[in-house]
């Protein structure tokens, strides 16, 4: 198949296309590298079966040539107000790669009458009052909070790629995605796996916000784009959850990446951020995946982190 990527720069966007090249599919990366980075897809210069293209989803898209998939990946996602990545930071371009997006790509899908899959998020179930979260579950949201411009955005991304396909019988897919980890993640995104890193790795005490019991379900990145690549040849149109449901709290996290970096400093504590709508327990019920996908984790979350850590030690110049 001929397959457009949009967001292909970023820690997930460049991942799956490496899985599609690897299964023998044509890839067409788009990004306009606000949060993605061009070394993320250096690996695949010369590659003939992979072309890009700089440009903002937000804006028309064309694509030259017949296309039989496309994947809407393009958003930035940390959710860290002091991450020059973060959403908070980039609101409005947020809300446009969500919105805009999503109806320029369905739009390219419908021309080229092309498989679309959406990445969407856990995030849009909120702070949960349902645990695990399934499928069916509408979510706890803030619809005008810090974190509503990526909540709400994927909110409507979902709705706006079911009316596709509802009314204009577009193959439509969405995948919800949950906490994910690998190689590839900026250094600086200031979310929980790379700050925690990022500061063990240099011998410095890790933060917790509050007592650290709250949760987080971490995925490695090659069993979340093996379910996201399942879900695209599997033909379903409602949403599904891809996600390690093995829950731990962010204390026993921080005592395990203490304990692989060897890091003997101690950890400080702070007042926790509250109302901002940072959720304070986060798992996925994967029952749909395995059911419909045959699709469950596999990496445990030390040998993850073992496969992720020698990425950062050089990205941080530590090597």
């Amino acid at each position: 198949m001929r397959i457009l990527v949009t967001g292909a720069a970023g820690f997930l966007g460049s991942h799956l296309c490496d899985r599609l090249l690897a299964e023998g599919h044509e890839v067409i990366g788009m990004d306009n590298f606000i949060t993605g980075n061009p070394q993320n897809l250096a690996h695949l210069a010369g590659n003939e079966r992979f072309s890009f293209i700089r440009h903002d989803v937000s804006n028309f898209i064309f694509v030259p040539g017949k296309l039989d998939g496309v994947f809407h990946f393009a958003s930035p996602a940390s959710p860290n107000p002091n991450s020059p990545y973060g959403y908070v930071n980039l609101p409005i371009q947020t809300m446009k790669a969500g919105a805009l997006g999503t109806h320029n790509t369905l739009g390219v899908a419908r021309a080229h009458d092309a498989r679309f899959l959406l990445a969407s998020t856990s995030e849009i179930y909120g702070d949960p009052l349902e645990h695990p979260q399934t499928e069916s579950y509408w979510g706890h949201v803030d619809p005008n909070g810090p974190r509503s411009v990526y909540d709400e955005a994927k909110r409507f991304a979902e709705a706006l790629t079911m009316a596709y396909h509802r009314f204009h019988c577009i193959n439509t897919s969405i995948v919800r995605i949950f906490n994910t980890y690998g190689p590839r993640m900026r250094v600086d995104d200031g979310r929980v796996v790379p700050n925690f890193l990022k500061q063990a790795l240099c011998g410095e005490s890790l933060t917790i916000y509050g007592d650290g019991e709250q949760t987080r379900s971490f995925c490695y990145v090659s069993d979340l784009i093996d379910g996201i690549y399942r879900l695209f040849m599997s033909g379903e149109h409602d949403p599904v959850n891809i996600g390690n449901p093995v829950e731990t709290n962010i204390l026993e996290f921080a005592q395990m990446i203490n304990a692989l970096t060897q890091n003997a400093t101690e950890m400080t504590f702070h007042p926790q951020q509250r109302g901002e709508g940072d959720p304070q327990r986060r798992r996925p019920d994967i029952t749909r995946a395995q059911s419909i996908l045959g699709w469950e984790p596999h990496v445990s979350l030390e040998e993850g982190l073992q496969k992720t850590i020698p990425y950062f030690i050089t990205q941080l110049g530590l090597a």
